[in-house]
């Protein structure tokens, strides 16, 4: 879809929304509080698209007696002027802000309240450049009232608007799912996983047999990655070499399951590492401690991870196991120091399995569900995509 510029003209915000900033009403008279009138703070801003209840209320003499004023339900956009510049959402019942705000009160004749709201990222940027301050960066009520846009006719703004509000809508349902998915999938590693020294409640998913402990260096040759040094030099790096070099930001962006890779290694710098096959379990133990990965190309890796060589065990399973019990690493650090694993740590943590078989069919069922979620994700990916190609069509 295209919105062609010559149609649209260039507005400030002033022209069509009335600009107002917020107060608050002074916390030692408690008549000024805990009335029925919504009063938001910028914390509460940024996560959903409609507001409709705050945190906290003040009463009609805390109005009346501070710089907060009422603004209109349905065409108020609740706008943070500081400590987070430029979040956004519309408020559904009339209510107030604290002073961390300048909100646009829409004049309904001349703008569309859910097409001002579905620039909210280019007027960020705006707001940004313009804001100032030494200990926060603040952008005034005269400063706001100049942010630049630019307008179609109210109709055309009111169907751009409709539109923008399906994907919007859809967004939110997609999230949800994606929320809903992530919530069976903890629920199921915690049920399947819950008990690392005893038999875990496996009832309701058909599984039997019983579980024994082993000791990790006793179901794989646990050895510890190597890297070359000065590790930024360009000779160990080659980009048309088919041997990568992994990295902790390509484990994270992946969800664990690395498929590529950013860098690869040259013939020395495979010379200084080790290089692994594809479908190789690794587990981080620098930066993110305990996070398992499976690459799925061959690849050099670096001594901040772990490589489970010749496993006896299912890969899927046990990455599955490894994440449950993330959380066991922290006690290798001290209060407030980072935590420190090695592989003789590794090698020597105990922990519950089935037999092989077991294995097999719990980490089908697990991976179907993460299969779900990646394909989720794509969903929600896909509409963003679509959004920002709107909004770059549109020349805003």
């Amino acid at each position: 879809m295209h919105f062609p510029l010559l149609v649209w003209e260039q507005r400030k915000l002033k022209d069509v929304a009335k600009i107002i900033g917020g107060g608050t009403p002074s916390t030692k008279i408690k008549e000024y509080w805990n009335g029925n009138i919504n009063w938001y703070s910028p914390i509460e801003i940024g996560n959903q698209t409609f507001v409709s209840s705050s945190r906290k209320k003040i009463s009609e003499l805390g109005l009346k007696k501070s710089s907060a004023k009422l603004l209109p339900g349905g065409n108020t956009i609740l706008f943070t002027s500081r400590a987070g510049i430029g979040d956004m959402a519309i408020m559904k019942t009339a209510g107030s802000t604290n002073q961390g705000f300048q909100s646009w009160v829409v004049r309904s004749n001349l703008a569309d309240v859910y097409f001002l709201y579905s620039l909210g990222k280019k007027l960020k940027k705006q707001a940004l450049r313009k804001a100032s301050g030494s200990t926060f960066l603040e952008i005034s009520n005269s400063e706001v009232k100049k942010l630049l846009l630019f307008l179609p006719s109210l109709r055309e703004q009111k169907e751009i608007g409709k539109i923008f509000k399906l994907i919007d809508k859809l967004l939110s349902l997609q999230q949800r799912k994606l929320e809903q998915l992530n919530l069976l999938q903890r629920a199921l590693l915690q049920r399947i996983f819950a008990n690392r020294n005893l038999q875990p409640d496996l009832r309701f998913t058909n599984f039997s047999g019983a579980w024994e402990q082993h000791k990790l260096g006793n179901m794989a040759n646990i050895l510890r990655g190597a890297s070359p040094r000065p590790i930024k030099d360009k000779k160990w790096f080659d980009t048309n070499s088919r041997i990568g070099w992994i990295r902790i930001s390509d484990v994270t962006s992946q969800n664990g399951r690395v498929y590529t890779l950013g860098q690869h290694l040259s013939k020395k710098g495979q010379e200084k590492t080790h290089v692994v096959s594809s479908q190789t379990l690794l587990l981080s133990i620098a930066a993110s401690v305990g996070y398992p990965v499976i690459t799925y190309v061959e690849t050099g890796v670096h001594d901040g991870f772990i490589i489970f060589d010749k496993p006896k065990f299912n890969l899927d399973f046990m990455f599955f196991k490894l994440q449950s019990i993330q959380n066991i690493w922290s006690k290798y650090g001290q209060p407030g120091s980072q935590v420190n694993i090695n592989s003789s740590i590794v090698a020597n943590t105990s922990i519950s399995i089935p037999n092989i078989k077991e294995q097999k069919k719990i980490s089908i069922l697990l991976k179907k569900i993460e299969e779900n979620i990646h394909l989720q994700q794509n969903k929600i990916n896909k509409l963003q995509e679509l959004k920002r190609s709107f909004l770059q069509n549109m020349f805003i």
